[in-house]
C-alpha cells in the first residue's frame, strides 16, 4: 500500500511515538526490577506511556479513510 503525501507525516510521527513507546515500555520494566525503585517515577513513566498510546490511536484514525453510513 503505497502513502498518500499527506499521510507520510502522520506515519512518521506514529512511528517515532512507537519508538518512544517502546523505550518507556524498557524503562518501566527496568525500573520494576529494582529492588528499592521510585514508585512516582514508575507511575509517571507508565502514565506517559498511556499518552503515548492514546496519541498513537489517535493518529492512526486519522489514516483511515472516512466510509459512507
Amino acid at each position: 500500500m503505497i502513502a498518500e503525501p499527506s499521510q507520510e507525516p502522520i506515519q512518521r510521527r506514529i512511528a517515532e511515538l512507537q519508538l518512544e513507546h517502546r523505550g518507556l515500555d524498557a524503562m518501566i520494566d527496568a525500573l520494576g526490577r529494582e529492588p528499592r525503585f521510585d514508585e512516582l517515577q514508575l507511575r509517571r513513566l507508565k502514565k506517559r506511556k498511556l499518552q503515548i498510546k492514546d496519541s498513537i490511536t489517535l493518529l492512526q484514525m486519522q489514516l483511515v479513510p472516512d466510509e459512507p453510513a
